[in-house]
This record gives C-alpha cells, structure tokens and sequence, in this order.
C-alpha cells in the first residue's frame, strides 16, 4: 500500500488522507488572506516576546510580513493554490514561507496550532462577509422602501389567511416587508460579535508554556477582545459558526416570505404587482409563460440554509470538549450559507426594484367585506359596545357596498397605521447601519493593511 507524505512528515494512506482533507484545497482559498494576516500578527507577537534569545528577532518578523503580503496578493488576484498534500491553506502558506525564507519559514507556527490558526482565519472572514452582508441586508431593505413609496397610500387589500381581511396600502405592504429586513440586522450583529473575538494563542486548546502576549494579537488583529479561556477558545470553533448560521437561516425565511408574496400578488389572479421580465423565465414548450423561478428558488434556499443550520447543531450537540475532527464540516455549512444568502440579497434587491404596481388591479380586488372591521370600530366610537357593532355588521354586510377605500386608509393615523408610514424612520435606521459597517469595515481593512503591507 503506497502512502503519502505531508508537511507534518505522517506518512498517510492516499484514500485516507484524500478523505480527511476533503473540501479544503478548495474552500481555504478564500481564507488565504486572513491566513496571511493571522500569521502576520502572530509573528510579530512572537518578535516581541520577552526571551534572552529570540525565537523571531524583530528583522525576521518584517521579513516573514512582506513576503506574508505577496502571498496575499497573489490569493487576492486568484494565483494561490493549495496543493493536496499542504492538506490546508496554513501549511500552504508555510510551505510558501519555508521555500522563500528558509529556516525562518519554519518558525512561524511556533506556539501556535492548526486548531487556533484556522478559527482566527474563520473569524477573520466571517467578520468581513457579515458585513457585506449587512450592507446588502440594508440595500434591500431600501428597496422595498423605495416601492412603498412608489405605491404609496395605493389601497391594496389586507389579509390573514390568505383571504381579504382589511383595508391596507401598497406602502404598508412594502415598508413591513422592509422593516422585517432591517430587524434581521440584530441577529447578524449578534453574529458579528461572537466572531469579533480572538482565539490566537490558545494553540490546541490548553495554551502554551511561552510568554506569549494574546491581548498583542488581539489588538494587531482588531479583535474586540481576547477568548480568555484556551480551552474554551478551541470549544467557541464551531459555535461560532453555529450562530452565523442561525443569522442566515432566519434572514433566508424572511427573504423567502417576501418572495412568497410577490409570486402570490403577481400571479394574473391578483394581478397587483408585475414582475420585471428580464428576471423571469419561459418555457420550453408554453410561449406565453414568464415564470418567476427566481423567486421560487429564493423558497427553495431558504430550506438550504436552514438545512445547513440543521447541519451544524447537529454536529455540535454531542461533541465532547477539545478539538474534533467534525468541526472541520462546519467550514463548508457556513461558507456555502453566507454565499446562498448574500447572493440573493442582491437577487431579491433587483427583482423588487423593477417590479411594476397596477394601480387599476390593487382597487379592484376591495370587496365590501374588507371594510367591515372598519365599520364596526366607526359604531363603537359612536357609543355602540364593541360586540353589539361586530354583530351588526357582520349581519348587515350589504350596507358596506359603498364604502371608500382611500377614505379607510387615510382613517387610520395611528404610529405605523396606514396614514402615517414613516419613511424618515426608516431612512435613519439604514443610514445609522451602513456608518456601522463602514467603521467596522474600514478598521478591518486598516488592521489587514497594516500587516500585510
């Protein structure tokens, strides 16, 4: 039986190490960079150690940086490859180093472990992929805000159950489908935060006997603060991504909900809203059909993601404490969930800019039904007690034939009632949301230039 050998000088049965490495040649492309930058800060750290004799002197440190920041280049410019028997992007990236500076390459991985190497990496990414997608969240929020707007006080029939209920417009339609958007800004913050904590340093689990400074990489990195604990450091891989699959999962079933109803209210029994045909497709046999499989498939990956969140508690929930194997999985559930979900952020965002209103089609679909609440609530502010109104109208639903559905929509000026949607609301929350990313994200940046440069 042939056997390969790996950096780490095991000789490894082909299939066997085939199967442990899996999917990581491939998705630890896009960790080159923060790779690059975790390795950046944990050299320098170990330059700055208190040691008679230096592991890294300060020279070496800077060396091993600037050729960390070719590496990153050529990953950014998609030159980068990991090689099967690398096994990861941090023995690729120490291969690199190793060929280009010697022994000096070899000193990198002092002090620290895959283990905490690849949860700073993760850490890294996931920070600056919640916040893209945060941005792309707000967009689409703006989006739906900007078509109520367009629609306006457009009366357009409410419902519950699917069946009419009472008198509602295009402009709240929209704007709480937006608002709903925007309040998943708190799950991926929440998100944010569990990944804005450092694990360097807790090597593969149990820390190291080094004087090694982990608030220094904490602060070279940007972390908000260090994973004081090792051991709990190493058990945080995995939860961490557990919670940002949470965030795309619920975010995906609120999107799917706003897709639901746009393929509901464009269908030609409704008729309110038409769908851009550039975003639909035909079929290969009926001439006539524009589809909106785009929005079906918003539906169909919204069960994705929740799947993948599935998936990763799954994995999780009878794991015992350290480091396991499993966790490498995890990898792949939250990379494809953050791909799916910010890709149709920007799908959705598209589809709802281009859709059309019908104006004619919103009016028409009001049944007298529709205003009998509105009625009722009319007698009781006349003096009538509430059930004794409920069961006059509902007795004497041919009265309501000749009630006004601009009339019902502008009676109603309560806080976030039809006749007082407040864009301005809105329009802050949006603004305060891109200010945050736009800091966060350009203290990413900074901290990435800073040691990569």
């Amino acid at each position: 039986m042939k056997t390969a050998k790996t950096i780490t000088d095991n000789k490894v049965d082909p299939d066997v190490l085939a199967y442990t490495v899996g999917d990581d040649p491939v998705l630890d492309l896009d960790l080159a960079v923060w790779d690059c930058m975790g390795t950046a800060a944990h050299v320098t750290m170990l330059s700055e150690m208190d040691l008679a004799r230096p592991i890294v002197t300060r020279r070496e440190a800077a060396a091993v940086r600037k050729e960390l920041g070719r590496i990153a280049k050529s990953a950014e410019k998609g030159d980068f490859s990991i090689r099967i028997d690398d096994q990861d992007v941090h023995m690729a990236v120490e291969r690199l180093l190793t060929e280009k500076l010697g022994d000096l390459g070899k000193k990198i991985h002092t002090g620290r472990s895959r283990n905490d190497q690849v949860a700073v990496d993760v850490r890294l990414h996931m920070k600056d992929q919640l916040l893209r997608a945060e941005s792309e969240t707000v967009a689409l929020a703006a989006e739906l805000r900007s078509m109520g707007a367009r629609g306006g006080r457009l009366p357009l029939v409410g419902r519950t159950h699917l069946q009419p209920a009472m008198p509602s417009t295009v402009e709240m339609w929209a704007t709480g489908h937006a608002e709903m958007v925007l309040d998943q800004l708190v799950n991926l913050e929440a998100a944010y935060k569990l990944a804005d904590l450092n694990p360097l340093g807790s090597a593969a689990g149990y820390g190291v006997p080094l004087p090694i400074d982990r608030r220094r990489t904490t602060e070279l990195l940007g972390f908000a603060r260090t994973i004081h604990n090792c051991f709990g450091a190493s058990m945080a891989r995995g939860e961490c991504e557990a919670a940002l699959l949470s965030a795309m999962a619920q975010l995906m079933a609120v999107l799917s909900r706003v897709a639901q109803d746009l393929i509901l209210f464009s269908m030609p029994e409704f008729g309110y809203f038409r769908l851009p045909r550039e975003y639909c497709t035909g079929s290969s046999i009926m001439p006539q059909k524009f589809n909106p499989d785009v929005l079906e498939l918003v539906r169909s990956k919204a069960a994705q993601v929740l799947g993948l969140q599935t998936a990763s508690l799954s994995l999780l929930h009878a794991m015992p404490g350290g480091y396991n194997r499993d966790l490498q999985d995890c990898k792949w559930l939250y990379m494809k969930a953050l791909s799916i979900t910010r890709q149709t952020l920007r799908i959705l965002a598209k589809v709802v800019a281009g859709a059309e209103i019908d104006a004619d089609r919103c009016r028409a679909a009001f049944t007298p039904g529709v205003f009998a609440t509105d009625v009722a609530l009319r007698l009781v502010a006349q003096g009538t007690p509430w059930r004794e109104a409920y069961h006059e109208v509902r007795d004497h639903l041919e009265r309501l034939d000749f009630e006004d559905p601009d009339a019902a929509v502008a009676a109603k000026k309560h806080e976030g009632a039809t006749a007082a949607i407040d864009h301005g609301l809105y329009a802050k929350r949006e603004t305060e949301a891109l200010k945050s990313v736009a800091k966060r994200l350009g203290a990413l940046m900074a901290a990435k230039k800073a040691l990569l440069s």
